[in-house]
């Protein structure tokens, strides 16, 4: 087995963006698991608490407590003596849980379509028609945010809170994977037709067809993802 260049140790970046001011926990989890998504704190980034709290403007006691919360969620490692670090995936993960999460998506657009109201087809409308403004402006991190309301608003008109807590689990996990699968312009247009399909779907309540945009969606996610030069894990 190679291991990638994500697989090696990298140290924290000089300058991390500080915090206006001290806050609860949730929002110091929030701004990390951002810098995490936007790989602003790298896989494998060794996380150092006194650097971080300097950095960040923050004390000890809200950065561990949220340093507790994303080792929850597996965005993060800590281990005994040797601190906490931002996780890593293998090639292997990546590939089952892109699989899993198609599978989960494709059910969450079939059952929306059973159960979403005029009110929320319209609010999804209207994060669509931001996303493909903040794509014109060449904004990803502006794209991404409501890209993933977009999901998140579709699985949850599939009212179903079993898929959804399950949903939001595993897509933790692979948010910082699917924001970089944007960085190509061809993968960020095709994402962008596919969306535009997707509502399409939504609109005219095709739970099939929804189905099949979405599950296709997460799949070339995967292979986008997998064809990253630092992305990958164990190389079969």
């Amino acid at each position: 087995m190679q291991n990638s260049a994500l697989e090696q140790e990298s140290s924290m970046p000089a300058a991390l963006p500080r915090l206006e001011r001290p806050r609860l926990h949730d929002t110091v989890v929030e701004h990390l698991r951002n810098l995490i998504v936007e790989a602003v704190l790298a896989p494998g980034t060794k996380l150092n608490e006194r650097e971080l709290c300097e950095t960040l403007g923050i004390s000890r006691t809200p950065l561990r407590e949220a340093l507790k919360v994303l080792a929850a969620e597996g965005l993060i490692d800590i281990a005994p003596n040797r601190g906490a670090s931002v996780s890593k995936m293998s090639e292997t993960e990546i590939r089952e849980t892109f699989e899993l999460m198609s599978g989960l998506e494709a059910l969450a657009g079939e059952l929306a379509c059973e159960r979403i109201t005029a009110v929320e087809v319209a609010e999804i409308k209207a994060l669509h028609y931001a996303m493909l403004a903040c794509k014109a402006q060449n904004d990803l991190p502006g794209y991404y945010s409501r890209n993933q309301l977009i999901h998140n608003q579709i699985n949850q008109a599939a009212r179903n809170s079993v898929l959804h807590q399950t949903y939001l689990s595993l897509n933790r996990r692979l948010q910082a994977l699917r924001f970089k699968s944007n960085f190509k312009p061809n993968k960020w247009d095709r994402a962008a037709h596919d969306h535009e399909q997707m509502l399409n779907a939504l609109e005219a309540r095709d739970g099939k067809r929804l189905a099949g945009i979405l599950r296709q969606h997460l799949l070339d996610k995967r292979d986008a993802v997998l064809t990253m030069p630092l992305i990958g894990g164990d190389q079969e």
